[in-house]
């Protein structure tokens, strides 16, 4: 895939993947960025995942604790909040819809 592209989407979709990964269970940065890489979005760096952690938190969606880990340094573990499960329905039901337009727009082996 296009470089380019693939960051132009990321940008306008990092933010609801990562709540909707919290929505699933607490996590941490790191094992955020490997999920989100497992799903098929490939590699996060750090310098562009823990903007994102922070600005969620800062606005209401997510909130974080330190734990202390059982092998190595605390972990900083992100939770949703009520704000942010609400952001998240508002946000599936969004792209629910700008997704069945593109489709209908690109279609599949359309010709003239």
């Amino acid at each position: 895939m296009d470089q380019e592209r693939r960051a132009q989407w990321l940008r306008g979709v990092l933010d609801p993947c990562v709540l909707a990964l919290v929505e699933r269970r607490e996590s941490y940065g790191y094992e955020l960025a490997q999920a989100l890489d497992a799903a098929g979005l490939g590699p996060i760096q750090g310098g562009t995942l823990y903007p994102v952690l922070l600005r969620l938190q800062r606005t209401g969606l997510l909130t974080a604790s330190w734990r202390e880990g059982s092998a190595g340094p605390a972990r900083k573990y992100y939770r949703i909040t009520a704000a942010g499960a609400e952001k998240l329905r508002l946000t599936r039901a969004d792209w629910r819809e700008f997704t069945a337009g593109v489709t209908a727009v690109l279609g599949e082996g359309a010709t003239r």
